[in-house]
């Protein structure tokens, strides 16, 4: 009976790990700011999309473009932002930049006359960094795509506390920024990169383990310790204390000056994950969709709740198609593959953040929880 080999991660274990995938960040912390945006630039050509909203709140740019019956085939760039529904003007400058290098959807007959195809979704991290008004501006966007174009292909991807992961929390830790890829026996390339704001906890609540720990591969790094005694406690109490937040309004001020009613829902958590899915077989749009739902169960794997009305928890798949069409069996393994890679990439995000302090708050990371700083940090 034979074996299969052991699943391999690619040369970055990274995004771009997937040939003619570039990401680019841009982070803004201080001076009132903890937040951040992340451009995912296609190759020359354009890349097939899709994309599975499962979050209760999302913030989303162009995702109808994604549905396997629009007309268009190909996008440009992915962004994945900060900022709630504001940084989704970040999608704009993405835009400007491209159509500026004559990149996009030609529809006129003069060279240049083009219209970049930028889906994006935004997380909630509005006030982390001490003001409610620090948050991305167009520009993030084209700092980021800038960052992105100047990145040489195939280059690693910082993960942590940057780009739409830079003022990201999860169950009171800090989130961030992860990714991960895989190599299988074909050849095929499947990557994820993950921006984890979760309103779940991604640890075991009965060992403060992380809870997609399980899938990690040698190249991710030393396997993360099983957290013992205080560091075990203070854990398991961080992440079952509910976030202290303002209360939410449900109206806004009158011309009047009267304050309109309030929800009585006044902890209503505000989160979101929102992941790239991608992978170098060639897929139609349609498939991309499916490649992006099965990567849901990746998050599943990793946070605990998931897809909650609280999160706007969004994944996009994307082909770049230089691998040739894989057979329906094949196809099954790049599906399952990438949910695989999306655990990972959410865990990876949760190694790499590093306690944060704002005039805000404070977000310690796992990391140093369980390895024994701040153990005792609330």
């Amino acid at each position: 009976m034979s074996i299969d080999p052991a699943p391999q991660a690619g040369p970055n274990n990274s995004l771009t790990d997937v040939p003619g995938l570039r990401v680019g960040h841009h982070t803004a912390i201080g001076d009132g700011f903890l937040t951040g945006t992340t451009v995912i630039l296609a190759p020359d050509g354009g890349m097939a999309a899709g994309v599975d909203v499962r979050g209760g709140g999302p913030a989303t740019h162009e995702t109808d473009l994604l549905e396997h019956t629009a007309s268009v085939e190909r996008i440009h760039a992915v962004v994945l932002t900060g900022g709630s529904a504001f940084g989704l003007s970040t999608c704009t400058s993405v835009m400007n930049e491209l159509a500026d290098r004559g990149i996009g959807l030609p529809v006129g007959p003069n060279p240049g006359e083009v219209v970049p195809l930028v889906p994006g979704a935004a997380l909630f991290d509005l006030g982390r960094g001490g003001s409610f008004r620090s948050r991305p501006v167009p520009e993030f966007g084209a700092l980021a795509l800038y960052d992105a174009l100047t990145s040489a292909n195939e280059q690693q991807v910082a993960q942590g506390c940057v780009g739409a992961g830079t003022g990201a929390q999860t169950s009171n830790l800090k989130g961030g920024i992860g990714t991960a890829s895989m190599v299988l026996p074909d050849g095929v390339t499947v990557a994820a990169l993950a921006a984890v704001n979760a309103a779940g906890s991604p640890v075991d609540r009965r060992t403060g383990a992380l809870l997609g720990g399980h899938l990690l591969l040698p190249a991710d790094g030393p396997s993360p310790p099983v957290p013992t005694g205080s560091a075990r406690q203070a854990i398991l109490e961080i992440t079952a204390r509910k976030p202290a937040v303002r209360p939410f309004t449900a109206g806004t001020t009158t011309s009047t000056g009267q304050q309109a009613q309030q929800s009585t829902e006044s902890d209503i958590i505000r989160n979101t994950t929102l992941v790239v899915v991608a992978t170098d077989a060639a897929l139609t749009k349609a498939q991309c969709t499916k490649l992006a739902a099965v990567a849901q169960n990746g998050l599943a794997r990793a946070l605990n709740p998931v897809h909650t009305m609280f999160d706007g928890d969004t994944v996009f798949g994307i082909s770049t198609g230089t691998a040739g069409t894989p057979a329906p069996v094949d196809f099954h393994q790049i599906t399952i593959s990438g949910a695989d890679v999306v655990t990972r990439s959410i865990v990876r995000a949760l190694l790499a953040a590093t306690t944060t302090v704002t005039p805000a708050g404070q977000w310690p990371s796992w990391s140093d929880i369980a390895n024994g700083v701040n153990a005792g940090s609330s």
